[in-house]
């Protein structure tokens, strides 16, 4: 231990000497030119920054037209969300197939409950309203045959009504439009659905200028020393700018399929993110857009409810045809047979009416049997690199070269006031 500190004191001393004897006043006038990586770095961060944020935000337009910005994906909307679906239904999806899965028969069960309570109170409010003279000397054990009766067939009639959508889901569902409507009224969950699922791309995006920027101003700062004119420094602040966003985003995509190179394997980031991506993706898109709660509400207030109306309509004639055996004819003597149609149709308008709210009884069950996420989950991580691409590409593919020039006129602007501040 002795013989160590022999040796560090003489080198300790010898780097003290050697700093004291430096000239510090010579080094300022080369401050301006360390500052150029430093700052060609930030340039390049900053202009990464800026490109991803214009890219998103603002979610609406500010400013006064033609002069303002909007984002570039909430701009488009529609646009992205048609190419978004696409995908979704001709590469991941068959709606009709998983539908297929649904068993109407559990379907009655899970709604029994619901349905039983809906009867008495259908029958009571149309007697009443209609026949409420009639209804109150109806003897309590006929009221009660009538609600059994009823409530003994209603799930028959849900039951046959699930049988005709799953033949019928196609005219019925148009999964495209469901899907593309809940992402042009919700632009937050459009960019939502793309940051989160490229959440790792835009984070390398952001790093990724300040090294490139770093590594070109380290080019800038020799050949500014060598030409030291006054437009070297905007020239190459538009180009730290430029090649900053344009490598980032060619890292992110390519190559597409991995090259082996010894024990290394070079692929592009998000193509070696598939099985994450494909997880978040496909939780989005069944939890958020194409949930059952939206499938249902389309098919019972979309435009296929039409249809799902006579469905029910038929059902409920055949029910009351069965059951109201011994009030029918009373009905029909007393008051005419056309207020008795009356009664059905009102009974009819009762329970579509009152299906949005019961049918969330059968939500549970209708998960689990279509799961939608582990069939979008499992096809999107089987897909070739080339088509798994697109899920995220048409994020930067749709402003690629405007998000680049954006970089390069932003590091441009950089680059001049440098010269000012440092070199004016």
């Amino acid at each position: 231990m002795p013989g160590n500190n022999v040796v560090e004191r003489p080198m300790f001393a010898a780097v003290i000497s050697f700093i004291m004897q430096i000239d510090f006043t010579d080094l300022i006038e080369y401050i301006p030119y360390l500052s150029i990586p430093v700052i060609s770095a930030l340039v390049g961060w900053l202009t990464n920054i800026v490109a991803i944020n214009m890219t998103f935000y603002p979610i609406n337009y500010i400013g006064i037209r033609p002069i303002g910005w909007q984002g570039i994906i909430p701009s488009k909307a529609r646009k992205m969300a048609e190419t978004a679906v696409d995908l979704w239904t001709t590469k991941l999806l068959d709606i009709g197939a998983q539908f297929s899965k649904i068993k109407p028969k559990k379907v009655a069960e899970e709604m029994a409950p619901s349905i039983d309570h809906l009867s008495r109170q259908i029958i009571d409010e149309v007697m009443e309203a209609k026949l409420s003279t009639i209804w109150e000397k109806t003897p309590e054990n006929l009221k009660q045959n009538v609600y059994r009766q009823v409530g003994d067939n209603l799930p028959h009639i849900v039951e046959e009504m699930m049988k005709e959508v799953k033949v019928n889901v196609s005219s019925m569902l148009d999964l495209k439009y469901l899907a593309i409507s809940s992402l042009t009224q919700n632009k937050v969950l459009l960019n939502q659905m793309f940051l989160k699922c490229g959440e790792a791309e835009f984070r390398f995006i952001k790093s990724s200028g300040l090294y490139f920027g770093f590594l070109f101003g380290l080019i800038q700062m020799v050949v500014w020393y060598v030409l030291p004119q006054w437009w070297i420094l905007p020239l190459f602040g538009v180009m730290v700018g430029y090649f900053t966003n344009y490598l980032a985003l060619k890292l992110i995509f390519r190559p597409l399929n991995p090259i082996k190179i010894g024990k290394l394997h070079i692929q592009g980031m998000f193509m070696k993110r598939q099985v994450e991506v494909s997880t978040e993706y496909s939780r989005i898109v069944a939890s958020k857009i194409i949930t059952i709660e939206n499938i249902f509400e389309y098919i019972i207030r979309g435009p296929g409810s039409e249809k799902l109306k006579h469905i029910v309509q038929r059902q409920i004639e055949h029910t009351i045809d069965l059951t109201a055996g011994i009030i029918k004819p009373l009905v029909e003597i007393s008051t005419g047979s056309k207020l008795f149609l009356h009664i059905r149709n009102i009974a009819c308008f009762r329970f579509m009416q009152e299906l949005p709210m019961n049918i969330r009884h059968v939500f549970g069950y209708a998960e689990n049997a279509l799961d939608l996420e582990h069939i979008l989950k499992e096809k999107m991580i089987g897909l070739p690199p080339v088509e798994f691409e697109s899920f995220l590409r048409p994020v930067f593919k749709e402003d690629e070269t405007t998000l680049i020039i954006i970089g390069a006129v932003l590091g441009g602007l950089a680059g001049l006031a440098q010269y000012f501040v440092f070199f004016y």
